[in-house]
């Protein structure tokens, strides 16, 4: 199948190169469930299994005996031969008393070339496929390991244009689909749209795997909706995968629209697909936000199916389960007490006021030229929704003993690990080299988090407030600063109040660094500190006599009274 590129007009954008100091993130892996899923290659057999029946007695025997040799000669594979046999973790334990043969282990895969790291021009694309001696064709090779490599997409946008190049603009669809998994990969979502214009212009229908691969994609963008519309455009061949419906989910609930959610969920069920646990997790990560008896029932219900379906979550589903049943209660009388989250007209609201009191005409109080604003307004439309935004600078000076960016590497390094979208703000010098500033650990930096570098003199706040408010309700910030001066900005008591109360929910705080590099973060609290009441109790907080209390801080301490019947 081809694709012709010819009279597209979104062609130019799609070859466009990105002109911003902002980096974007790099995944350094690509799972094998993931290619097979997209259809981005054939499945291989990259290892055989051998099993051992558990009524062997001879074999379990052993296992048992070649465990204790091991004890015995001090081996660091200690195994307890009386670990029950459906504990999490036994078959683990037992793969281990019986490790593979290095002999049996397939040849490791030899590429016939080197990867290029950087954009190619149409000469040196030339001369790459002249040095390829595969017997495969080399367009569809190199994007192939481009893909498992997890590829630059501005290399892969380079090999592209080379092909159309040379073809009358004529690109094969396999390139065109391995081209858009770069894109959702690297989360680049100007990309993703521009592909999606092109597909959606030429083709009636596509594969399964383009399908996933743009609604995916799609949802963390401002046309988030378009995905559904694949979705129904799935649905006319076949049954979705529970993968495009629990995309389409966190698509539906990151935007607000909870109703959506639950009736994809409900559809999701209808066709008697299990939804993947990170699915059902979304609906509870959510619900720490929403005091609603409506809502609390339905995820009672999901509690329900993991019992009726014998589904048990991960640390972190159960996690956000234990923070949902916690979140906002009174210890004292067990009642509910008000959520620190804006709701989204007051979220609006005060998005709207900060843009034009503090962005736009906080000119008192931000050193930074327009063009250096608008440059990162722009950057940051053509990044994804972040889900946490950095003060790099003001991160790496918070232990002062220790190398700044080995802090901010250490930070980022954490929250990338929960595969969350992170941006990285900084000043030019934090790239030079310098003992408080090594380069190696700044592009590990930039591996794994977008990242804008303004000039020597701007001030970083101005732009961790757009960057945070133009990504959503959910998106936190970390920085120490308390911007007492741009809460001043804005003209009345009122906004000042919600600018306040928005703060305390989305910054957070780094109380320690431990040995391993393991940062510990201050959790944000679910309830807001506010005298309020249920119309049957009252809850007041107040002031400890032994402490002095500044006009940014809040009361620790709560009087909880309530009507006795």
């Amino acid at each position: 199948m081809t694709f012709c590129f010819t009279g597209i007009r979104s062609l130019p954008k799609l070859w466009k190169s990105n002109p911003y100091l902002g980096l974007g993130p790099g995944h350094s892996f690509l799972s094998l469930f993931l290619e097979n899923c997209y259809g981005i290659r054939n499945q291989q057999k990259w290892f055989s299994l051998k099993t051992v029946s558990a009524q062997n007695t001879k074999a379990v025997n052993l296992l048992i005996a070649k465990a204790r040799y091991l004890r015995n000669e001090g081996s660091s594979k200690q195994v307890s031969s009386d670990t029950h046999l459906f504990a999490a973790g036994a078959a683990k334990k037992r793969s281990q008393m019986n490790p593979h043969r290095k002999d049996d282990a397939l040849p490791p895969m030899r590429n016939t070339i080197q990867l290029p790291t950087k954009p190619l021009n149409s000469e040196e694309w030339d001369r790459l496929k002249e040095d390829f001696k595969g017997r495969a064709n080399f367009e569809s090779w190199i994007i192939s390991q481009m893909a498992q490599s997890c590829s630059s997409v501005d290399v892969a946008k380079s090999l592209l244009a080379w092909v159309a190049a040379k073809n009358n603009g004529i690109v094969g669809y396999d390139l065109l689909v391995k081209y858009l998994y770069l894109c959702v990969v690297h989360k680049q979502t100007s990309e993703i749209i521009d592909v999606y214009e092109i597909m959606k212009a030429r083709y009636k229908r596509l594969e399964s795997g383009g399908y996933t691969l743009l609604i995916q994609g799609l949802i963390h963008s401002d046309r988030w909706r378009e995905a559904l519309l694949l979705l129904e455009d799935v649905k006319k061949v076949m049954i979705p995968s529970k993968k495009n419906y629990n995309d389409c989910i966190e698509g539906a609930l990151l935007h607000q629209d909870v109703n959506l959610a639950w009736n994809l969920y409900q559809e999701l069920l209808g066709y008697d697909l299990i939804p993947m646990l990170k699915t059902l997790k979304a609906f509870f990560d959510f619900g720490k936000n929403i005091k609603d008896d409506q809502y609390s029932n339905k995820l009672f219900d999901i509690l329900l199916y993991l019992r009726n379906n014998h589904l048990y979550p991960e640390e972190s589903f159960a996690h956000s389960i234990k923070t949902w049943f916690e979140s906002g209660q009174c210890l004292g009388c067990g009642k509910t007490i008000e959520s620190i989250h804006l709701s989204s007209e007051e979220y609006e609201s005060l998005k709207g006021k900060i843009m034009k009191d503090v962005i736009d005409g906080g000119d008192l109080y931000k050193k930074t030229t327009p063009q250096e604003l608008e440059r990162f307004q722009n950057f940051v439309k053509c990044c994804p929704p972040f889900d946490i935004v950095i003060d790099g600078l003001n991160v790496a000076k918070t232990f002062p003993k220790a190398r700044e960016s080995q802090v901010l590497l250490d930070v980022v390094s954490q929250l990338a690990k929960q595969n969350l979208e992170l941006l990285v703000l900084g000043r030019k010098h934090m790239l030079t080299q310098h003992s408080r500033w090594r380069k190696d650990e700044m592009k590990m930096v930039q591996k794994q988090a977008s990242c804008f570098f303004a000039d020597n003199i701007s001030e970083d706040d101005p732009f961790l407030l757009y960057a945070t408010l133009h990504s959503g309700n959910h998106c936190k910030f970390i920085t120490k600063d308390l911007m007492r001066d741009h809460k001043a900005c804005l003209h009345n008591a009122k906004t000042q109040h919600l600018f306040f109360k928005w703060q305390r929910g989305h910054q957070l705080a780094i109380l320690n660094r431990l040995p391993g590099s393991k940062i510990i973060f201050q959790n944000i609290p679910s309830y807001d500190t506010v005298v309020q009441t249920t119309g049957d109790s009252w809850h007041i907080p107040y002031d400890d006599d032994m402490v002095e209390r500044y006009s940014y801080e809040v009361p620790t301490k709560w009087l909880c009274l309530h009507r006795k019947t």
